[in-house]
């Protein structure tokens, strides 16, 4: 019996076959590869490091963390937190163990290494501190929130960022120069919608690029237009080029709608992405910035309704937390606007950037010990508790000898005409103190 079919290995996927071997060969984090970059300068430096690698799917955690291994040449034990245990937590271990007898080191990467409890990451700390393999983990959610203090202070976080449109471009065209699709051409517009589709998402785009060319080879096709791509790939793509608009153009015209107040067209454009097959959690994390953005302190219930909206998503999924979002998008459309706090944060950002280190008033340092009491710290400050209205009228909170700028100006609308009439009173109440 011939048994060759059943001993031959699995095409591997186009992804794997294009996933980069070198940092030179990697499209995108260049803030993260490029000269004088921090992973760029540990593989020069040859000083490797634990770290983290926080970022989306699909924009090159894991490749990153095989290229540092072989850049290494260090032993590569990957796991995924959302298959393994303690258990193989152990083996792992055991692994570097023997490796370290060969003078070889390790490099152990834990995927979406979030979904460990706190019992499973606290495996690794006495493994990562005495040496014997260096720790990187990937996650697509905030380390502040989902990795343990004590791990998280013994690894670099690095930021991933979701790849531009012209990262994806380009990792589109090494695909198209593979020998077996050197006979297919894609239009212009095709490209634009499985770029557009991709979202970032690198692996998403090389998926939908595989499906795409394996379905033109069938039919015979060497020039692929957008409406091919349509055909094949159908409910897989995002429709946002309806009518000629693209994705970002879509939440352009989504975000204006709200800050322009008119509810109707906010909730046509937000229901047509989700027609569009637009991930409701990026919607959702839109919708939040939004609120913080164009409605601000006017009305704090937008930032309020906003978060629980994207938190009944969570709970509820599609589509009914759909819904919640639907709401807030009204809500947010109908409410005060301000964006006082806004370009207040911007302001003092730049003027931050602009000015040298002042040091903290004396005034206004704690004392917790007795040096710091003898050194004058918290001497003469002023509890605003104590002080009529709650307010040390003429107190200075700025560096000696620099001015309190005046970033923060209300806006007329909302809970910031009150906000307003508040800091009215007290600058009278300054002014009458004789201070500043």
């Amino acid at each position: 019996m011939n048994t060759d079919l059943f001993a031959r290995a699995p095409a591997a996927p186009l992804a794997e076959r294009l996933r980069p071997h070198t940092l030179a060969d990697v499209i995108g984090q260049q803030h993260l590869i490029g000269a004088g970059k921090p992973l760029r300068v540990a593989v020069d430096s040859g000083h490797l490091h634990s770290m983290l690698l926080w970022g989306p799917p699909g924009v090159g955690k894991t490749t990153l963390a095989r290229i540092l291994a072989h850049s290494f040449q260090a032993q590569f034990l990957p796991l995924s937190a959302v298959f393994s245990g303690v258990k193989d937590i152990r083996a792992a271990v055991e692994k570097a163990e023997i490796a370290l007898q060969r003078e070889q080191s390790t490099i152990l990467f834990v995927d979406e290494v979030h979904r460990f409890n706190k019992a499973q990451q606290d495996a690794f700390l006495p493994y990562v501190e005495s040496g014997l393999f260096t720790f990187i983990g990937a996650t697509t959610e905030n380390p502040s929130f989902e990795v343990n203090p004590a791990l998280l202070s013994r690894a670099q976080v690095y930021t991933l960022k979701s790849l531009d449109n012209d990262e994806l471009s380009q990792l589109l065209h090494k695909a198209l120069r593979l020998p077996e699709y050197g006979d297919i051409h894609l239009e212009k517009e095709a490209e634009t919608l499985l770029i557009g589709s991709a979202d970032g998402d690198a692996r998403r785009l090389l998926n939908l690029v595989e499906q795409l060319l394996r379905a033109a080879q069938v039919q015979n096709i060497t020039a692929v237009s957008g409406e091919v791509v349509a055909e094949n790939l159908g409910t897989q793509l995002r429709r946002f080029d309806k009518g000629g608009d693209s994705f970002y153009e879509q939440i352009s015209a989504l975000h204006k709608s709200v800050r322009g107040s008119h509810p109707n067209a906010a909730l046509y454009w937000f229901t047509r992405m989700l027609d569009g097959g637009a991930d409701p959690r990026y919607l959702a994390r839109r919708i939040i910035r939004m609120a913080w953005e164009d409605i601000g302190l006017a009305d704090p219930r937008a930032m309020q309704i906003s978060n629980d909206a994207a938190l009944t998503y969570e709970r509820l999924g599609s589509p009914e937390g759909e819904l919640a979002l639907a709401q807030a998008v009204l809500y947010l459309a109908c409410a005060a606007k301000s964006n006082a706090g806004y370009n207040a944060y911007n302001q003092a950002r730049e003027f931050v950037k602009t000015q040298p280190t002042h040091e903290v008033p004396i005034h206004l340092r704690n004392a917790p010990t007795k040096l710091m009491q003898e050194l004058g710290y918290g001497h003469a400050y002023r509890y605003a508790h104590d002080e009529p209205d709650a307010y040390a009228a003429g107190e200075s909170y700025m560096p000696d000898g620099l001015a309190e700028p005046d970033f923060y100006q209300p806006v007329p609308r909302g809970l910031e005409i009150k906000i307003a009439e508040k800091l009215v009173f007290l600058r009278k109440k300054d002014e009458g103190s004789g201070g500043e």
